[in-house]
């Protein structure tokens, strides 16, 4: 994961009853809370329908906020007028210093841009469905796949988003091996290295979508290895990595020198 801009950030959870699984409401809390603080955790939906059955036993427990909105019209999803109402309100106290929304609905896209343009973080969590437009409109976006338990024997510790890739199909991944690449650029200087802490927050302002857990890894560092293109130095206080090419750059004149040098010596040494 990329380094958080402050672990106390006062954050408002607005919660889709309609779009969300309650089975993975702990780890998804686990993780707001690396982002700041739940000030408040609200989740809307028509609770008198069974649909949402499998909420009502979590609420208490994670003390969420349940708000009622009845379903006034068939196939209209008046939920999401619910929560948007809401989150402009929460907006304009001028308390929150960001907003997690919990859906895999694209109407959710234009509240997100609104968000970011008053200078709160968003940060969204969905299913791989979601569409792409809501991602992008978030500063960062979590699938919550990587929330529930992996199958028997899979050591991913992930479930869809988080099946552990191989190195040969990490490779071929053109636009994650551009990504770090390009990300490396920018935040190195002339040698070539770069804090991977700047290199993951890169990544993530150009792909909210970016997590090394949707690969099966657990950190950034730990990805960048699999892929077996760059090169890690962990000797100094912090990690340092540089595209291995880069590297091998770095070395080459040290060994042509090394060879002349040897070379000289061989014509200098007196003869018997």
């Amino acid at each position: 994961m990329t380094t958080l801009p402050n672990g106390n950030a006062h954050l408002a959870v607005l919660i889709d009853a309609d779009n969300a699984d309650a089975s993975i409401i702990e780890p998804l809390l686990a993780e707001v809370s690396k982002f700041g603080v739940a000030s408040v955790k609200r989740i809307y939906g028509d609770w008198t329908t069974p649909q949402l059955g499998s909420w009502k036993h979590v609420l208490l427990t994670h003390s969420i906020q349940p708000i009622q909105q009845f379903a006034y019209t068939a196939r209209k999803n008046s939920t999401d007028s619910a929560m948007i109402i809401d989150a402009m309100d929460l907006l304009h106290t001028g308390t929150f210093d960001g907003f997690c929304i919990v859906s895999s609905d694209s109407d959710f896209t234009r509240l997100a841009s609104r968000l970011r343009e008053s200078g709160k973080r968003v940060v969204g969590f969905g299913e791989e469905k979601t569409p792409d437009p809501f991602v992008q409109a978030c500063d960062q976006f979590v699938y919550t796949e990587i929330f529930r338990p992996a199958p028997e024997g899979d050591g991913s510790g992930g479930g869809t988003a988080g099946r552990r890739r191989p190195e040969g199909e990490l490779r071929q991944d053109t636009r994650l091996v551009n990504l770090i690449r390009l990300a490396i650029d920018g935040a190195s200087g002339e040698s070539g290295w770069a804090g991977l802490s700047a290199v993951g927050n890169l990544i993530v302002k150009q792909a909210p979508n970016f997590d090394p857990r949707n690969y099966g890894y657990t950190k950034l560092s730990d990805l960048a290895e699999a892929i077996g293109l760059f090169t890690l130095d962990r000797s100094g206080g912090s990690v340092l990595i540089a595209d291995s090419r880069t590297v091998a750059k770095q070395k080459a004149p040290a060994k042509r020198a090394t060879k002349r040098t040897v070379n000289a010596t061989k014509k200098a040494a007196p003869t018997g």
